[in-house]
């Protein structure tokens, strides 16, 4: 739809351009930094960061009605900055002009809702958000979408002409920080670092393709990300990971995408998220909080974070009811199907704690909890959703499994809706269906196959023929004839079927 064809009302404010400012702000001792520089902890303190955003007056007066209607208007716009994240242009970073905004597809994943049978499984009817339909097939590329912008739009205005990405990974950021990267490739390379044999070879294979320099290290996540710690603290290079708040502004854009397909009423909605670098449900407390304050949405969802128990300090943290004696603690982990969430010390665990008790204050009760589930409990919620329709990877069958202890637990009730983070596409983890299905998990994973959920390929090859088709040899004639005839008849008496 053009411009000039949408109500006059609204078209002032339909394609923004820069405005406010923003400024990082240290969770630790409150410092305020400009945001035209790269700054990933506190110049003071050594603190976790985010980014604030101080609005014109003009900005300020915008009353939540008006701005429902200016991003149910903007849906409709043939605009390429403004079809992805930044369609919540205000709400993200609003400083970064739309000539320097990258887009690469994503963003504005599908609800899809489980059918009977997974919501009687369930006990509640919910809705997988499938976040690997995402160029690079993950939640990642909302934050990489930000980041990537910010740095664009920080290289023409400084006249950078080299740039290097770096970030340590368990495959989804590397492929996300390489992709777009590669897309800014005239003056932009990228590294990734990742746990050597910690990877399905599917995200290995990503970053590869998009051109990166992929080191593997020894160790897990965690060995992986210190070392890249040091190497932005000491290098010139831009770190890529969630300790770069900007991702985390784009990662807000799930919440406000939740918000609109549910016409901005989200008081009755439970929004489930695997936990892994805590960078995701950061973003989702923090997107919500923006819209909650400026009226968009007149109520907070309840947000329930999830664990597995093979890395699982966020849940363990949260287990002390009291506020003052809590004392993180970071875990030594173990392996895990739901790789991206094998992280025992999040960097963004002060963001959490800090997000927790601000949404839980503004929402006039407690609204986020966390629940820890098993490895096993992962791989059968996985198996069972895919076999029900979805495409939900190892982190959505987290969710589907959090989701399950939930309504077990009587954290959530029968009034309620469940909105499940999908987080990437299952293609990404096809090695750990096929060991469910062939029994092959090594036994530190604590994974045994449901049998009734198994599924392995069918060889057929009908006894009797002298002949059978071979690549560059086809069948001809009689023996063709045969060959049809016996294959099909041995296939007819395995599904059992009767002839018309």
């Amino acid at each position: 739809m053009k411009l000039n064809e949408f109500p006059e009302d609204i078209r002032e404010y339909l394609v923004p351009g820069p405005s406010g400012t923003m400024f990082y702000r240290c969770l630790g001792c409150r410092g305020i930094f400009d945001s035209d520089s790269l700054l990933y902890t506190c110049p003071s303190c050594g603190g976790i960061l985010m980014l604030s955003y101080e609005p014109t007056g003009e900005i300020r007066g915008i009353e939540g009605s008006l701005w429902r209607k200016i991003f149910d208007y903007r849906r409709m716009l043939n605009i390429s900055p403004l079809k992805g994240i930044f369609r919540y242009y205000e709400f993200i970073a609003p400083v970064i002009p739309l000539e320097s905004i990258i887009y690469l597809g994503e963003a504005h994943t599908p609800l899809v809702m489980a059918n009977k049978n997974l919501e009687e499984l369930v006990g509640l009817p919910f809705y997988f958000k499938n976040e690997g339909l995402n160029p690079s097939l993950s939640f990642k590329d909302r934050g990489m979408a930000c980041a990537l912008s910010f740095l664009n739009y920080l290289a023409k205005k400084k006249n950078i002409k080299n740039l290097l990405t770096i970030c340590a990974s368990t495959g989804d950021t590397s492929a996300s920080g390489a992709l777009y990267s590669a897309y800014l490739t005239n003056f932009m390379k990228s590294v990734v670092l990742l746990p050597k044999g910690k990877i399905t070879l599917e995200q290995l294979s990503q970053p590869l393709g998009s051109g990166a320099t992929v080191l593997e290290l020894p160790g897990v996540f965690d060995d992986c990300m210190k070392v890249v710690e040091e190497l932005s603290e000491k290098y010139n290079v831009a770190l890529l990971n969630s300790k770069n708040s900007w991702r985390i502004l784009g990662q807000e854009s799930y919440s406000f995408e939740i918000a609109q397909d549910f016409d901005y009423q989200v008081g009755d909605k439970v929004v489930v998220v695997p936990i892994g670098n805590a960078g995701n449900i950061t973003a989702i407390m923090s997107g919500f909080l923006k819209f909650l304050k400026a009226n968009v949405i007149p109520e907070a969802p309840k947000i329930i974070g999830v664990q597995s128990t093979h890395a699982d300090p966020v849940y363990r943290y949260y287990l002390e009811s009291d506020p003052p004696k809590r004392h993180f603690k970071p875990v030594t982990v173990k392996p895990s199907v739901a790789q991206a969430a094998m992280i025992g010390n999040p960097v963004s665990m002060p963001r959490v704690i800090d997000l927790v008790s601000e949404y839980n204050g503004a929402a006039g009760q407690k609204r986020v909890f966390f629940v820890s589930v098993t490895e096993q409990e992962i791989m059968d919620a996985m198996i069972i959703a895919n076999t029900n329709g979805h495409i939900a990877c190892t982190q959505g069958g987290e969710s589907m499994a959090g989701f399950m202890k939930a309504v077990n637990q009587g954290l959530v009730s029968k009034s309620e809706l469940g909105v499940l983070n999908a987080t990437a596409h299952v293609l990404k983890f096809s090695s750990f269906q096929e060991m469910y299905f062939s029994n092959g998990f090594p036994p530190e994973f604590e994974v045994k196959p449901n049998r009734k959920f198994g599924n392995t390929p069918l060889s057929i090859e009908p006894a009797g023929l002298d002949k059978l088709p071979e690549p560059g040899k086809p069948l001809q004639g009689k023996d063709l004839e045969r060959f049809i005839e016996a294959t099909a008849a041995k296939i007819a008496s395995i599904l059992d079927l009767k002839k018309r």
